[in-house]
């Protein structure tokens, strides 16, 4: 494998796409339930809190797991450090920006939200076909 010309994983192939599908319709949810519960502020307000969680994951899982085969494990390694590591100035940016650009805006919707979709993360080798212990 040539590391200047990688084989890239589309999306929808990559291991990680039903906890980010997971993620999408548990954001979208929960922003349609505040919604219809609190109001429209409180939706979008709990929409930017997904999409806070949601965008930075989706950043990481296009870095860390764009290499389909294992033969280049630095080019592996360094590209899940880069993914973290932006994936984390992604969020920090969103946050930022959200809290700086969107008024009015709903703190706990936003946190809630946030939290939810974080959450996912925790019951993720529920939603991945392939196990880790498989040989």
């Amino acid at each position: 494998m040539d590391l200047r010309t990688p084989n890239r994983l589309p999306l929808h192939r990559l291991p990680v796409f039903p906890v980010l599908l997971a993620q999408l319709v548990a954001c979208l949810l929960a922003a349609l339930m505040l919604w219809l519960w609190r109001g429209p502020v409180a939706g979008y307000s709990g929409l930017c809190g997904g999409l806070i969680a949601w965008l930075p994951n989706l950043y990481f899982a296009h870095k860390a797991f764009r290499f389909g085969v294992a033969r280049a494990a630095q080019a592996i390694v360094r590209s899940f450090y880069a993914g973290e590591a932006g994936k984390l100035i992604l969020t920090a940016v969103l946050f930022a920006l959200t809290f700086a650009g969107v008024k009015p805006l709903e703190a706990l919707a936003v946190f809630g939200v946030f939290l939810l979709i974080q959450a996912v993360n925790w019951f993720a080798p529920l939603l991945m076909r392939t196990r880790l212990s498989r040989p």
